[in-house]
């Protein structure tokens, strides 16, 4: 049997390193919700860049939490999970840029 272990993404939720210098990173973080308000794990988060392409793709933590390291402009992210879609636009700055999603069927 293979040991697959370092090929998964890293935790989410884990805070961010002491390494990342938040005055020239660009964090996208947040929780995808449910239309009740709960937290939705193991949902899949993907970044679209400002023309639609395709750019990454996290799974959330069990909380619900995601995290993605970007460049400062616009971007599309997109939440698919069993409770449902849900897409936002943020304009992303340098720094830790926090967004909720919501899913609903």
């Amino acid at each position: 049997m293979t040991d697959v272990s370092g090929c998964a993404a890293p935790d989410q939720a884990a805070p961010l390193p002491a390494s990342v210098d938040l005055e020239k990173e660009t964090v996208i973080t947040g929780v995808v919700n449910n239309a009740d308000g709960d937290a939705v794990g193991g949902a899949y988060v993907r970044l679209l860049d400002s023309g639609g392409e395709f750019t990454a793709e996290v799974v959330t933590s069990p909380e619900g939490v995601f995290r993605f390291f970007a460049a400062p402009g616009s971007w599309t992210l997109r939440a698919l999970s069993r409770h449902g879609n849900g897409d936002l636009t943020v304009d992303a700055t340098r720094g830790v840029n926090e967004v909720g999603i919501n899913v609903a069927a």
